[in-house]
């Protein structure tokens, strides 16, 4: 059971943290030096390719983490898998508050008939910044979880 549980921890957060660094590494400067209306039309293209699955690979890495948390019998292995799932809670609430609403907001746009104050609400560098603070949260969850393989198998 343990190792199923590892198996699916390393597999949702590897997978998450690759797809977060991806964008950072390659859709977010992309999105960044487009005129508005590409990139309202390139941004509801993205947006819409990972849900449910990002949110389903952070719910089962921070459930996985709490699950080995209590299946562990280190207590440092403990605190641990505890700040990892800790991190994957707080990019799930840096997801939901900032990262979604803005997401909503451009796929809601027309990109041939954008509002007149477009340039004042463009979201992309707040979107870009609350993107690289999540990208950095479930690389170091990543990094604790593979540190902890050894300790849980």
């Amino acid at each position: 059971m343990l190792e199923i549980v590892v198996s699916l921890v390393l597999l949702a957060n590897g997978l998450s943290a690759g797809v977060l660094l991806g964008t950072q590494l390659g859709g977010w400067p992309l999105l960044a030096s487009l005129p508005p209306d590409r990139y309202v039309h390139a941004h509801a293209f993205f947006s819409t390719r990972y849900d449910p699955f990002m949110p389903a690979c952070f719910l089962i890495t921070t459930l996985g983490d709490v699950a080995l948390a209590l299946l562990t019998q280190s207590a440092a292995a403990r605190a641990l898998y505890l700040v990892a799932a800790a991190l994957c809670l707080i990019t799930i609430a840096i997801s939901l508050t900032q990262n979604v609403p803005v997401n909503k907001w451009v796929r809601d746009l027309d990109p041939d008939n954008l509002p007149a104050d477009f340039a004042a609400q463009d979201p992309r560098r707040r979107w870009g910044a609350w993107n690289r603070v999540r990208t950095a949260l479930s690389a170091l969850a990543l990094v604790i979880n593979c540190g902890l393989i050894g300790l849980a198998l």
